[in-house]
């Protein structure tokens, strides 16, 4: 019993750590684009960005094969090539000397990142008590590692220059592979397909076709807010924030301020999503979100950084609901596959949302008709919620009582 209680709290701090990594490599880019990468290799904004597109679809689109291989060879397998590929692949974006090189290393670490997200949520959804509240306790691990990122960007940015903001994350994801390896061989983590929860009742078909549309569009427009957001909004400050003390670590901080409060809001999505129906909770986040970010595309100073953070919190505080109706429509050996399949579309097909805020700016020179763009995907992410059906449990609630 204790070396099940062991296993199970060393298997939750990996997910969480290995959670905290996947959502590194694409701000500490973005918070070097208008710090450094620009001028360093003579491009515009929008060039400039475009580099990590690839890296980002393929962090979307690869995740349905990792899921699969998850399901039919080995959960902790995956997450050993996870850390590995991931790790080598950041060190080498910190070496690139091109934008070709950089581009490809990007892809490399999109790559191997895209593991985590169908592999540990999917272990997350089968081992808790209280799912909704463990994917928001899994989501401000994610969000942290933004945060993290960016901060750190503005740290190592300024002592060591922008390779050093890669190649020493890199080199701590590397130890991370050599301690789960470690924990592997020790029986501290291990494989496991057990089902804490019976599984839920059928869906009628009709229900299930109607989720699938409605969250596949959901997912898509989510997506793009986020992945806009992300370049938007250290350009944002930079603009607004640069000239005051050190700009590198004024725009760092505030980015990391963001993603810190939008990590702590997804564990009070969590626990909404437990405590009142999934659909209410997903389509106040989405609804909430339009006057946000019309009011963000013209706010400036101290009020688009309080803007940034009520918008940027709420995007990620629907967050667990989303999972938590995936997982009520999904049969219990598959989720790890669909899983992968939504973040072919949340972070896949969405990973346009940088190359739409990139053109956007550039052809605008400013950020309302980027952020319109963006209120107006979220707007109609609510339409489309409120046609989904009426909620239904994730487990056989009569059978559980029993």
């Amino acid at each position: 019993m204790q070396q099940n209680a062991l296993t199970s709290w060393v298997a939750i701090g990996f997910a969480g750590i290995g959670h905290t990594y996947s959502h590194m490599f694409a701000p500490i880019f973005f918070t070097l684009v208008p710090l450094a990468l620009e001028s360093h290799l003579g491009l515009s904004h929008g060039e400039t960005v475009s580099l990590i597109v690839v890296g980002n679809a393929l962090f979307g689109f690869a995740a349905p094969v990792a899921g699969w291989l998850a399901d039919r060879w080995s959960s902790v397998g995956m997450m050993l090539l996870y850390y590995l590929g991931t790790g080598v692949g950041m060190i080498m974006v910190g070496l690139s000397d091109t934008p070709f090189a950089m581009a490809f290393w990007l892809g490399v670490t999109g790559l191997f990142a895209s593991i985590y997200h169908p592999v540990g949520i999917a272990w997350l959804v089968r081992v808790s008590v209280n799912p909704g509240t463990a994917l928001g306790i899994n989501g401000t691990f994610g969000a942290m590692g933004m945060a993290v990122a960016t901060v750190l960007t503005g740290i190592l940015l300024s002592a060591f220059g922008w390779r050093s903001a890669y190649v020493v994350p890199g080199a701590f994801i590397l130890l991370t592979f050599g301690a789960f390896a470690l924990a592997l061989a020790r029986g501290w983590v291990r494989e496991t397909t057990d089902e804490r929860h019976p599984p839920p009742p059928p869906a009628s078909r009709a229900d299930t076709l109607r989720v699938i549309g409605v969250l596949a569009f959901t997912m898509v427009a989510g997506g793009i807010i986020a992945n806009a957001t992300s370049p938007a909004l250290p350009k944002a400050f930079a603009l607004d924030f640069s000239a005051e003390g050190d700009g590198i670590m004024t725009v760092s901080y505030l980015v990391g301020a963001v993603y810190a409060a939008a990590g702590a809001i997804q564990m009070l999505g969590g626990r909404l999503a437990d405590k009142y129906p999934v659909r209410r909770v997903y389509l106040l986040a989405f609804l909430i979100q339009v006057p946000l970010l019309i009011a963000a595309g013209y706010a400036a100073g101290g009020f688009l950084f309080g803007i940034a953070i009520l918008m940027v919190c709420v995007n990620f505080g629907g967050l667990p609901a989303e999972n938590l109706l995936i997982a009520r429509y999904t049969p219990p050996r598959r989720r790890a596959l669909v899983y992968g399949l939504k973040f072919v579309l949340a972070l896949g097909v969405a990973s346009l949302g940088v190359l739409v805020e990139g053109f956007l700016f550039d052809w605008s020179g400013g950020f309302g008709a980027v952020f319109g763009a963006l209120a107006a995907f979220a707007l109609a992410g609510g339409i489309a919620i409120s046609m989904l059906p009426a909620d239904r449990p994730l487990v056989a609630q009569a059978e559980a009582a029993e």
